[in-house]
């Protein structure tokens, strides 16, 4: 309809609604060779698909762009007509190429424009906005474009005052306090620091926080707020250039590739381009599960566990990587405190295993993954892991950089205190901490790995990195947060007791003689000389050793035994 429309009024304009007898056959042809040519190129490249609600730039680019192709070839075959002058004025062609082009995106856009007016649920929920304008725009049109529960009142925005979009004005934050108006949600971009407005928020009654997020022509997505937005912090010194050049096109081997670390390594190291990924794990789900997932490069799953030497000789020899990084490690306490034996074994000779290993298949670099456990320890499990630090420090690595890289707890890995409370919390039970006072570092998982590729990148071997894990928080604070999320007010906290090897506070450093790093996050531990020969002697010593609690403390001297 709009081409035949076009194309009457056209030749209307080109012959000032005087139209003459002998270009009445020219009209029919015209319109017709346009219908055939133009409807065969939209259907072709499915702009008839395109949601009237969605319309959006791009798709406004595809039909100027077939609107230009069509009018080029339609031009060809006039040209390549005799008497072309007779049958179609070449003016024509230029006039109903703007009707046809105005009249094609002004129906799409009007009808847009009126589906989003009309969406606004006025019976929704009353909701604020806080972003920056553009944002802001993204996350109006998610709501009108998604049938949502949400009836925006206001824009806030410190620096746009007054500024009004869709009807809705944008104010300052205590502006908007003054206006004194109810509001049940604020949904807030993903750019801003949450953890900074989530207590004001609080204060003005507004606990149903959302979080918006994966922009696109299509407005926003719009999430509920976890636990881990209000914790999360970007690196401002993230250098993904330094990570690219340290991982691209290399053959890489992750052990413990289906744990919670060494599968977020796995994903990075894909994102960053390793031209080969060989995961190790000695779980069997674990390892299906990564292997799944990883589909963009070539990837070998071997079950295995690091404990086994001979075995992981003949995989070094037959894969050959370039790069090793040496996640895998029993690390919840109270087991370890419980099964100290086997995670002696799997921590310090998987460790040693690992790393005499990739020394003697020629690795260009190892990087293990520590913990701020290993700092003065007061548990079995950190005591490992500082023997695991003095031997990767301490190894004459003839040609390979052996590094470590220490953090503290990351959110949302197996076993950790966010799981556990959203179970409890979802099952309506009470959540559980062991001391009001507790602390522990936190980090995501997304960041603490991406400082672990870029703190091994810088790494020329006999480092312990020390990742910028930012201020300790409080166990029982994250605990109220998630209950303030929950929306359960009613569920209350419990106190425990310390558990076995649990201390109050973790620590990253032994001493404060740390250097620094090009970057603020990563700085360098103050080395400690154990001589190699000795330490392999102790280590096999403390496998044979009647009393391992003792030995550990002989090679550990800060090892402080607490078994609460």
């Amino acid at each position: 309809m709009t081409i035949i429309i076009s194309t009457i009024i056209a030749f209307n304009l080109r012959f000032d609604f005087e139209i003459p007898e002998k270009f009445i056959a020219s009209i029919i042809s015209i319109t017709l060779f346009l219908i055939f040519l133009r409807v065969s190129l939209f259907s072709y490249f499915k702009v008839y698909n395109i949601s009237w609600r969605h319309f959006g730039f791009k798709d406004t680019y595809s039909i100027v762009y077939l609107s230009v192709f069509s009018t080029f070839l339609l031009i060809v075959v006039v040209i390549s007509l005799k008497n072309v002058e007779i049958i179609i004025p070449r003016s024509i062609i230029a006039i109903e190429f703007f009707i046809s082009l105005v009249m094609f995106l002004a129906v799409r856009i009007s009808k847009r424009l009126y589906l989003e007016r009309h969406s606004v649920n006025i019976n929704g929920k009353s909701t604020i906005i806080i972003a920056d304008i553009d944002r802001a725009n993204n996350i109006l049109r998610a709501i009108n474009t998604q049938s949502s529960d949400y009836y925006p009142i206001a824009i806030i925005n410190e620096e746009y005052e007054d500024v009004k979009m869709d009807g809705i004005e944008a104010h300052s934050f205590d502006e908007f306090i003054k206006l004194g108006l109810e509001c049940e949600v604020a949904i807030v971009d993903e750019a801003i620091e949450i953890s900074t407005i989530f207590d004001k928020l609080n204060k003005q009654g507004i606990s149903n926080i959302k979080i918006s997020s994966g922009y696109g022509d299509y407005g926003a997505q719009i999430n509920d707020v976890s636990v881990e937005d209000l914790l999360a912090r970007n690196p401002k010194d993230l250098d993904k250039e330094k990570i690219s050049s340290f991982i691209q096109g290399k053959i890489i081997l992750v052990t413990g590739a289906g744990g919670s670390i060494g599968s977020e390594i796995c994903r990075q190291c894909e994102l960053y381009g390793a031209k080969k990924l060989i995961l190790l794990d000695n779980s069997e789900y674990n390892l299906y599960s990564i292997e799944d997932e990883i589909n963009n490069i070539e990837t070998v799953a071997i079950m295995q566990s690091v404990v086994d030497k001979d075995s992981l000789e003949q995989s070094f020899n037959l894969h050959k990587p370039e790069l090793v990084i040496h996640a895998a490690a029993y690390k919840h306490v109270p087991l370890v405190e419980a099964n100290a034996n086997a995670a002696i074994v799997n921590n310090i000779i998987g460790s040693k295993n690992i790393i005499d290993t990739a020394i003697k298949y020629g690795v260009k670099k190892l990087v293990m993954i520590s913990t701020d456990k290993a700092v003065r320890p007061t548990n079995i499990m950190g005591t490992t892991k500082r023997i695991c630090e003095l031997y990767a420090q301490n190894s004459n690595g003839n040609g390979t950089d052996i590094v470590a890289v220490r953090f503290g707890n990351v959110l949302g890995s197996s076993g950790s205190v966010i799981p556990k409370f959203r179970a409890q919390i979802k099952s309506g039970k009470n959540i559980t901490v062991t001391h009001p006072d507790i602390t522990r570092y936190f980090m995501l998982i997304p960041e603490a790995c991406e400082l672990v590729l870029q703190a091994g990148a810088i790494g020329t071997g006999g480092e312990i990195f020390i990742l910028d894990m930012g201020e300790p928080i409080k166990i029982v604070d994250l605990a109220k947060k998630m209950i303030e999320l929950s929306g359960k007010p009613n569920i209350n906290i419990e106190f425990t007791g310390l558990r076995p090897g649990e201390k109050l506070y973790e620590e990253l450093l032994i001493d404060d003689s740390d250097a620094k790093t090009e970057y603020e996050s990563i700085t360098v531990a103050k080395p400690t000389l154990y001589d190699i020969d000795t330490l392999n002697r102790d280590i096999d010593e403390l496998i044979h050793s009647p009393n391992q609690l003792e030995k550990l403390k002989e090679i550990v001297p800060e090892f402080n035994h607490q078994t609460n």
